[in-house]
């Protein structure tokens, strides 16, 4: 009688771990925020192009890890998810964030496209779902208005990507600042 109340018990709470729904969220291709935010083809960035002492440090800490193979789960030098990048970067800053992506998406402030600048988040929906799946750290903006973001691939590993990039701009949900 105790085995089957412990099992119970265990399978409540596997149950109930996995039981909650991210939260769903309208996907607005890059493309038509920008053209909407900025009523242009071009992205007119408001980034003045200096990057604080602290953002050159937290990109530098990004970019050592460039090449790092894709490991689901993974948040070390030996393999990375997107969010486990993400928080090994910020945790070596010494700013905490949530493991998931999904969480990680609702710390900070939510900016326009417009307003990013290196260091800030970026968020994705991969999975087909309007959802948070993915998230990538800006990493420059281009004279031209082009974002590119350092990331964790599940095909390439941690590498520098653009949100001119088709895959990328048709998946973009919005970004975050939270440094």
């Amino acid at each position: 009688m105790k085995k089957i109340v412990a099992i119970i018990f265990a399978l409540l709470i596997v149950i109930s771990c996995g039981s909650s729904k991210p939260a769903v969220v309208k996907r607005t291709p890059y493309k038509k925020t920008v053209e909407k935010e900025a009523g242009l083809r071009n992205l007119e960035s408001g980034f003045s192009g200096k990057v604080s002492d602290d953002v050159k440090e937290l990109l530098k800490d990004a970019e050592k890890y460039l090449g790092a193979p894709y490991k689901y789960a993974g948040n070390t030098s030996a393999g990375f998810d997107c969010s486990g990048l993400v928080c090994k970067v910020f945790d070596e800053n010494d700013k905490k964030l949530p493991r998931r992506s999904s969480d990680q998406a609702l710390e900070g402030k939510e900016i326009t496209i417009k307003e990013v600048k290196p260091g800030d988040l970026v968020f994705f929906a991969t999975s087909g779902a309007n959802r948070v799946s993915h998230v990538g750290i800006v990493h420059t903006i281009n004279p031209n208005g082009e974002v590119t973001f350092i990331h964790s691939s599940t095909s390439k590993g941690v590498i520098i990507s653009s949100l001119n990039e088709k895959y990328w701009n048709s998946a973009y949900l919005f970004a975050r600042r939270v440094f």
